[in-house]
């Protein structure tokens, strides 16, 4: 077996995971993880099969023929990689909208050579003033040479100067 990881876009309507799901089974795979979701009109989404090796081609021509209904998949064959010691962390931020606030996050997170696993954000609306407020979720994979108080006090002192609230708190099930 072999694991394939797909990035999926295109014009969002009913059925493409029933469509997706149907190619993967019929070429023996497994559907492991995916992360999915509706942004602007489009289905976005990244899932990961695994699937007998001799029927990996096929399975990726099979995809390649869902480009008519303008689903566009793109399938990576993914290496396994030794784990090294690490732990995983989770950041919660909260504050007013305003542009560049990823980038500022994640050059802070680079800068330590953290990996992002997982990032999630929104806009919701401040409960009193309506006011547009952004919203991160952030899953990271912190190497253990890294220094987490260090992290934990860049990310505070970030906090101060973006006007954010800043929670980072062991991941559960951390350990990998």
């Amino acid at each position: 077996m072999i694991d394939l990881v797909l990035t999926l876009i295109g014009p969002d309507h009913p059925g493409i995971v029933d469509s997706v799901s149907e190619v993967v089974a019929a070429n023996g795979g497994n559907w492991l993880e995916s992360r999915m979701a509706h942004l602007a009109g489009k289905f976005a989404g990244v899932l990961l099969v695994e699937v007998p090796d001799e029927r990996a081609a096929a399975l990726e021509a099979a995809f390649d023929r869902l480009e008519v209904s303008g689903l566009k998949v793109v399938v990576e064959r993914s290496v396994p990689v030794e784990a090294a010691r690490q732990h995983a962390m989770e950041i919660d931020l909260l504050g007013l909208d305003r542009p560049g606030l990823v980038h500022e996050i994640s050059t802070l997170l680079a800068a330590y050579r953290i990996n992002v696993e997982e990032l999630s954000t929104d806009r919701p609306a401040a409960a009193h003033s309506g006011d547009r407020m952004f919203h991160a979720q952030v899953r990271v994979i912190i190497p253990e040479t890294v220094d987490v108080s260090a992290v934990r006090a860049g990310l505070e002192r970030l906090a101060g100067d973006l006007m954010v609230e800043v929670r980072l708190v062991e991941a559960l099930g951390a350990g990998r």
